[in-house]
């Protein structure tokens, strides 16, 4: 049975990896493989829980006599609920995060981008979009950052093929900057969350290492544009439907939604709370200035429709299905033991850190950057902070996924936004994207070993 758990998951990994080709969406596979695998470690948990939890199952009979309600009662509160608990953590911190750049957007926070881009340069356009996407990144994550700036940059760029090329450099500004913060990415997000890195020393390993993965892809594409390109702009007097706040209005809710993101580690460090928490105390606060703010614009029929924010985007739901099911099923996986025995196998077989550090990096270009960070997280028994192992599969997983666009939510966001081909992308953008991210794997072993 544990065979057939792992096969499940294994064949999830292939469907996800080839969700361009089979039109199958990665967060419904990833949904199925959670339920199907605690489906089937429930059914045989009297063999799995006697081999994984004897100890802990004794305790919970307290003498009385064991029985199949009793295994799968024991599962339930003792064994899945953990994983429930640890998924729940970081799918709360993305709906709040999102939830936070809805309200931004809503209220027109992020007009300043668009007035940025003002410009008939095409490499200052270039370089003024990946600088932008890669400092909104930091602090938010990668598909939601891609979204945003994909919206943006198609009112402005006619052209098809310039918004391909635009719009690739998005994607690879978006992977590494969000690789630069724990809460710029659910795979940083992920390790910070378990106690496996701490966010100020993650930053200031990966810093420097992404910087230099994402300006050699972005230099390159920037050869490929002409010298001006052509631009539309539409000057309207108001926003629509949404608010007409003022300047100031705009930049203390910019403040405080943005400057609340970058509080949240130390607000973590001094409480102790989930991270999550933090990020809801900040929406709170904003969602409070954002009523106070447009109750005064807004007629009360008007502010009864807009008391909550508009849906969020379709994908962030797929992203946030997509990294429970994800958790859940290498939590089941985990549990029937075998993860083990094959860490025990590699563990022997490779050479060091960096071999598991390039094995993400290749494994991330084409299955996606969180399953396979949590895949080699869920690997690895040790529980060593800032250990160079988490720093390197976070690395080459979030440079890995630039080099196919497959690789990463934000890259199959782009391909599907802009009709872009995976071979158009691999060579116009991938083979730079490798150069790019060895340089960084280079730097990050002068940074370890120095």
């Amino acid at each position: 049975m544990a065979l057939i758990i792992i096969g499940i998951l294994l064949v999830g990994y292939v469907l996800i990896a080839t969700e361009c080709f089979t039109q199958v969406n990665k967060a419904a596979v990833a949904i199925f493989a959670c339920t199907a695998g605690w489906v089937l470690y429930i059914s045989y948990g009297a063999d799995f829980v006697m081999s994984q939890h004897p100890v802990e199952y004794q305790n919970f009979l307290g003498g009385a006599a064991s029985t199949s309600v009793s295994v799968k009662e024991f599962i339930a509160g003792n064994v899945f609920l953990k994983y429930v608990g640890r998924a729940s953590e970081i799918v709360l911190f993305l709906l709040a995060t999102m939830t936070i750049v809805e309200v931004l957007d809503n209220n027109g926070c992020f007009d300043f981008i668009s007035q940025l881009l003002k410009t008939r340069s095409g490499k200052r356009m270039l370089w003024t979009l990946a600088i932008v996407t890669l400092l909104i990144s930091v602090n938010l994550d990668n598909l939601t950052t891609t979204l945003m700036m994909l919206v943006i940059m198609r009112k402005i760029i006619p052209n098809r093929r310039h918004r391909m090329i635009y719009g690739s450099a998005i994607v690879v500004a978006a992977n590494c900057g969000g690789a630069m913060t724990v809460i710029g990415d659910p795979t940083g997000l992920m390790l910070w969350n378990n106690g496996l890195v701490s966010a100020t020393n993650y930053s200031m390993s990966l810093i420097v290492p992404c910087l230099v993965a994402w300006v050699v892809p972005t230099w390159w594409l920037g050869r490929s544009l002409p010298g001006r390109v052509e631009t539309e702009w539409i000057t309207m007097p108001y926003r629509g439907d949404d608010t007409r706040l003022n300047v100031w209005q705009r930049l203390l809710m910019l403040f405080v939604g943005i400057g609340g993101l970058w509080f949240i580690p130390t607000f973590h460090t001094i409480t102790k709370l989930s991270p999550f928490i933090g990020a809801l105390c900040v929406l709170g606060v904003l969602w409070i200035v954002n009523e106070v703010f447009n109750r005064k614009l807004m007629n009360m029929d008007a502010m009864v429709r807009r008391r909550m924010p508009r849906a969020l985007f379709y994908g962030n739901h797929q992203l946030i299905l997509f990294v429970m099911g994800i958790i859940l099923a290498l939590g089941v996986v985990k549990e029937t033991g075998i993860l083990t025995d094959v860490w025990h196998f590699l563990d022997g077989v490779a050479p060091g850190d960096w071999a598991f550090g390039v094995c993400a990096g290749v494994i991330s270009s084409f299955l996606d950057n969180f399953a396979t960070v949590a895949s080699f997280t869920s690997l690895n028994p040790s529980t060593e902070m800032n250990a160079d192992y988490w720093k390197l599969i976070a690395y080459g997983s979030a440079v890995g996924s630039n080099v196919l666009a497959i690789g990463s939510a934000a890259g199959i966001t782009l391909m599907k936004t802009e009709r872009i081909h995976l071979g158009w992308y691999f060579k116009n953008v991938g083979g730079m994207a490798a150069i790019g991210a060895a340089l960084g794997f280079v730097v990050l072993a002068l940074m370890i070993y120095a």
